[in-house]
């Protein structure tokens, strides 16, 4: 709509806000986004450069990117996994040099873009300007896994061109997309299938993805107003899930899950490996009430549409209600009326009586 064209009446204001604001907010969700991968890149840069040239390399060795990690624990993201992780991204895409802003140009090592790195012809491989356009360091995370080269410019260029969400990324790699592709007699069939059930980005999440979390300085917990005792009872919960031994796997905390058009965000996620299923964990610091119980189950309900996979059994949800006297825990078993597979389910998990007392002791031990 351009304001220019003709006389704006109500409706036409109406619209015309509505379309600068998605505009410009979208905007500022991918500068955002850019800016991080850029940092990323840059950091892997650093410590390629330096391996190659500094006198002092041989001092760490094999250790320098855990003695770096030591020394960096208050820069967002910069553990050891994740140093080693900016590395191959700088190793894997040479092509964002000529992507970066000006004002980086005087941190970078000279010649740099001289260098060759990789083997596939460099016709083949998007811009930098297009990887940085189209893909948020999320994906790139994903896409540094993959060593064989090849493979990893065919995921690039399915996720730049379908405009795949990072989790569309993570559920093609893992179906052996590439491979069945090649296996494939009618590869452009394959392709359109794949595209018909794609999930694709969405800018408005971009802004929530954890990277960018902990890029702003901001922590999952300031943004969800989590209180402190919650936080560190989740914490608690955690662990003593983990320490049972009867399977439980952790995925997830404060795991972003989108129903209809409004987020939600489920407190823990483990994926159990005996019973082959998600299981939810909500805290909820009140008594109980069925709002509650309804909640969770929703959220079950939900992993059963939208995270279930051949093999897996529907997954179940844990609520625990507690107020200064009293905890109280249930489990939310949505869409299962088989007696029979709930009392395997029943069997698996921590009894009711012990979670309660494990919370009710730990609620002391933090205190108010």
């Amino acid at each position: 709509m351009d304001i220019n064209e003709h006389k704006l009446n109500f409706q036409g204001l109406v619209g015309i806000i509505q379309k600068v604001h998605i505009d410009l907010s979208t905007n500022a969700r991918k500068a955002v986004n850019i800016s991080l991968t850029l940092r990323n890149w840059l950091i892997g840069c650093y410590i390629s450069e330096y391996k190659l040239s500094r006198a002092d390399r041989a001092k760490y060795g094999e250790q320098l990117l855990a003695e770096l990690a030591k020394k960096l624990q208050d820069t967002s993201n910069c553990n050891r996994r994740q140093l080693y992780r900016y590395l191959r991204f700088y190793r894997f895409y040479p092509q964002i040099v000529g992507s970066l802003p000006p004002q980086f140009e005087k941190h970078l090592p000279q010649n740099l873009e001289d260098r060759k790195v990789g083997t596939v012809s460099p016709q083949l491989h998007p811009s930098g300007d297009m990887l940085l356009q189209h893909l948020s360091y999320s994906h790139i995370d994903q896409l540094v896994d993959i060593d064989d080269e090849t493979k990893r410019l065919f995921y690039e260029v399915e996720s730049i061109r379908s405009n795949w969400s990072v989790r569309e990324l993570k559920r093609q790699i893992g179906s052996l997309y590439y491979e069945r592709s090649g296996l494939s007699l009618n590869k452009n069939k394959l392709s359109s299938l794949v595209d018909s059930a794609a999930e694709q980005t969405d800018y408005k999440l971009a802004i929530r993805d954890p990277y960018v979390f902990e890029f702003l300085g901001l922590k999952p917990k300031e943004v969800m107003s989590e209180n402190h005792l919650e936080d560190q009872l989740l914490g608690k919960i955690q662990e003593f899930l983990l320490e049972m031994g009867h399977g439980f796997c952790f995925e997830s905390r404060q795991k972003r899950i989108l129903i209809g058009t409004e987020h939600f965000f489920v407190d823990l996620v483990f994926y159990h490996r005996v019973l082959k299923c998600h299981i939810l964990v909500e805290l909820k610091l009140a008594k109980f009430n069925h709002e509650n119980i309804g909640q969770l189950n929703t959220y079950v309900s939900w992993f059963e549409k939208n995270m279930m996979t051949k093999g897996d059994n529907p997954p179940i949800g844990i609520l625990l209600c507690t107020d200064k006297n009293h905890t109280l825990a249930e489990y939310a078993l949505a869409g299962m009326d088989n007696q029979l597979f709930v009392s395997k389910y029943m069997l698996q998990l921590p009894k009711k009586g012990d979670m309660e007392r494990f919370i009710e002791d730990k609620i002391k031990e933090i205190g108010p």
